[in-house]
């Protein structure tokens, strides 16, 4: 799955004791529209989950561009990754939001947690969105880029070609038939 590019997200919430959790995340997944309902799939054994298991709330902070180093802090070891990061207690619920990093934040609640292997896939419905305009930060093939906007990655800009005349018309043997 490392050649297929993603989107990079935070996902954050906070523990019992209100202390901020989060880590980077790449599998989100529109799951519905009404309700609106998202997925995320994280470790089952990090404290992310345990945070979002306390409060049966999460945020997921989509990353922009010029969120590199955000989306490695919250993938690395690092202790304290909040310390590192600007964020601000945000939404509904007051969970973590990355609001200089992030082009769009979903505060969700949770409505359904799935063991799958060594990940638990989480369910929230969507309570609350803050957009801002922002180019989204993709990883694949194990690096980090921007969306190439406008354009499909190292074609150049995509158009379609001029046609003089009518369409050609097409028969049900698939035998080009001249124009009428």
């Amino acid at each position: 799955m490392s050649s297929f590019p993603t989107g990079v997200t935070v996902v954050t919430s906070t523990g019992r004791d209100d202390s901020p959790r989060g880590v980077t995340c790449s599998s989100l997944s529109s799951v519905a529209a009404a309700p609106p309902t998202l997925l995320v799939c994280l470790k089952t054994r990090g404290s992310t989950l345990d945070a979002i298991r306390a409060r049966e709330w999460f945020a997921v902070n989509l990353l922009h561009a010029r969120a590199r180093t955000t989306a490695e802090v919250f993938s690395s070891p690092v202790a304290d990754r909040f310390a590192h990061v600007p964020w601000r207690p945000a939404g509904t619920a007051g969970l973590p939001w990355l609001h200089e990093d992030a082009f769009a934040v979903a505060e969700c609640s949770v409505t359904g947690l799935y063991a799958a292997g060594d990940h638990t896939v989480v369910l929230g419905e969507v309570a609350g969105v803050e957009l801002r305009p922002g180019v989204p930060l993709l990883y694949g093939m194990r690096e980090f880029s921007a969306w190439p906007v406008g354009q499909a990655a190292g074609t150049g800009p995509t158009r379609a070609p001029a046609r003089n005349g009518p369409s050609p018309r097409r028969d049900p043997t698939g035998v080009r038939a001249a124009p009428h």
